[in-house]
């Protein structure tokens, strides 16, 4: 769902990116190979597992994105009601109709953006948004569902019954859609979410139909484990409340290795900010028992869910993560970064990078989605390229030749960037193309960094940016300034501010421009240094 209400205003700013940059080590390249299965239709926003080479499919839409009219919002129609399993290198494909099961497995492994891992060979699937016809209504199941993904797949490749292999139990706390189920040891974790009952209205919850919107705004750890009689028995754990930082949906949470090398998660983006109808640029990042929120990283690429490639290297203490395509506030155009606030559909390709020192940076990077694609699209690894046990890559595993890493499948594929306020139906589908994806280790080891973003000569960090009232400059130990002037874009002094600096960050008071873009201009010892930045 990508709005609430109807934005009043449609604002696009433009920020140039510094010339003034030095080279990245990328480490690797990407290649993007498709594959066409005829007989395979077009799916977004669902849930998948594997084994033995092929993939479980479950749940998800039919359609394109999503329509504003309530009436025609989350259609019967676009359900998805059957289990697919798709052989990617024999390019083969074969589906079952779920009307077998119970109403209860029926509904929820029919409704879309449900939270799912697979564990071993379970895969677990959590709440999810759809039409209940036992409530009369479309919302959000309140179940956590395993399926024996092996056993499910022979089934439906032998034309058997498999609904011995699927197990559900019911609790409130999966009443969600939108959020992100990770594993990190024993222990699972429900990220973010929302619960939403009623038919989507863009005008608001108290117009038209009306409907239900709460967002978790939590963190809920739980463990799960199969008894001797043939059922699921979920403990609850603990549970941590941040409205302001875990008020996030419909965004990607990832695996990582930490600096320290234990496991974490990273919640990038997302939306809706708690107090503004806008992604978040920040992220959090969750330890087994914390969370700290990412202050001083801004990410302005791939905003929605979108398929996502963790990769880490241990060489270089180093966490890479991919993010293909999607929605997103910000896009690339010509070296030019645009902001448009109705958060269109983007074809970027763009890797969010943690140092040794746990410093985050992003960078876009040049090979592009071949269409405006990647939202509600899915990653599905290659097991057998070497991971780590939370399923992030071992990227000192690359060779120098090409190799196999996973594959993106379905998502919506829109026809132009903004659809949402004409969207009628035919404006987007659900892609059915699959594609290959291939690494192999960069043979140049580095790339212009004109895309990345907040980085010069001097690794100076600017932020937050956009802002309202202040701005940062971090990591100027090393340098001598002496001035700071803003500019606009025209070249007209507004500020002067003469500094010594004996210390590693500087703080600028800008409360007193108005909204629009400006120039930041550093003058050190030998050299001026300029940055653009936007007062929201």
């Amino acid at each position: 769902m990508k709005r609430n209400f109807v934005l009043a205003t449609f604002v696009i700013l433009l920020l140039c990116i510094s010339k003034e940059s030095k080279s990245q080590d990328t480490s690797f390249e990407i290649e993007l190979n498709p594959v066409t299965i005829p007989e395979l239709g077009g799916l977004q926003s669902y849930a998948f597992g594997q084994a033995e080479g092929k993939w479980l499919l479950v749940g998800g839409r039919l359609d394109g994105l999503h329509r504003r009219q309530p009436w025609a919002s989350f259609d019967i129609a676009g359900h998805n009601n059957q289990l697919i399993v798709i052989d990617p290198v024999a390019k083969l494909t074969w589906s079952a109709n779920l009307k077998f099961l119970r109403a209860s497995l029926q509904e929820q492994l029919s409704s879309t953006n449900m939270e799912f891992y697979q564990d071993g060979d379970y895969l677990y699937i959590i709440g999810g948004y759809g039409y209940s016809e036992t409530d009369g209504d479309h919302t959000t199941f309140d179940y956590l569902t395993s399926i024996d993904v092996p056993k499910v797949i022979e089934a439906i490749l032998t034309n058997k019954d498999f609904s011995p292999s699927i197990l559900q139990v019911k609790h409130p706390d999966f009443q969600v859609a939108g959020g992100k189920l990770e594993k990190m040891g024993d222990v699972f974790y429900l990220l973010g979410g929302h619960k939403f009952i009623g038919r989507y209205n863009p005008m608001g919850p108290n117009h038209g139909p009306g409907f239900i919107q709460e967002y978790t705004n939590a963190i809920r750890r739980f463990s799960i484990s199969h008894n001797s009689t043939g059922g699921i028995d979920v403990t609850k754990l603990t549970s941590t409340i941040d409205t302001a930082n875990f008020h996030r949906r419909d965004y990607n949470a990832e695996p990582q290795i930490l600096e320290n090398g234990e496991e974490g998660i990273t919640m990038f983006s997302g939306v809706f900010q708690h107090d503004d109808d806008l992604p978040f640029l920040n992220s959090v990042t969750v330890t087994s028992d914390d969370y700290y929120i990412n202050e001083s990283f801004e990410q302005y690429y791939n905003h929605y869910h979108c398929p996502v490639l963790p990769l880490y290297s241990e060489e270089k203490n180093e966490m890479h993560n991919i993010f293909f395509g999607g929605i997103a506030q910000f896009y690339d155009s010509l070296g030019t970064l645009v902001q448009d606030d109705d958060v269109p559909f983007v074809n970027t390709i763009a890797v969010v990078t943690r140092d040794k020192d746990g410093k985050m940076t992003e960078s876009k990077l040049p090979i592009v989605m071949p269409s405006l694609l990647g939202a509600g699209a899915e990653f599905i690894p290659n097991p057998d390229f070497p991971h780590f046990d939370n399923n992030v890559f071992k990227l000192d595993s690359l060779s120098s030749e090409r190799t196999l890493v996973g594959y993106i499948f379905g998502g919506i594929q829109s026809s132009q960037p903004n659809i949402f306020f004409i969207n009628d139906g035919t404006q987007s589908t659900a892609n059915s193309e699959i594609y290959e994806v291939y690494l192999k280790k960069n043979s140049t080891s580095s790339v212009n960094e004109s895309n990345q973003l907040g980085i010069d000569n001097f690794n100076l960090k600017l932020y937050p940016n956009p802002t309202h009232t202040s701005l940062f400059i971090d990591n100027i130990d090393m340098i001598h300034i002496s001035k700071i002037t803003i500019l606009d874009l025209e070249g007209k002094i507004l500020q002067n501010e003469m500094v010594d600096n004996q210390q590693s960050q500087l703080k600028i008071n800008v409360e007193s421009l108005s909204p629009g873009a400006y120039v930041l201009r550093i003058k050190t010892r030998n050299k001026f240094i300029t940055k653009r930045f936007i007062i929201k």
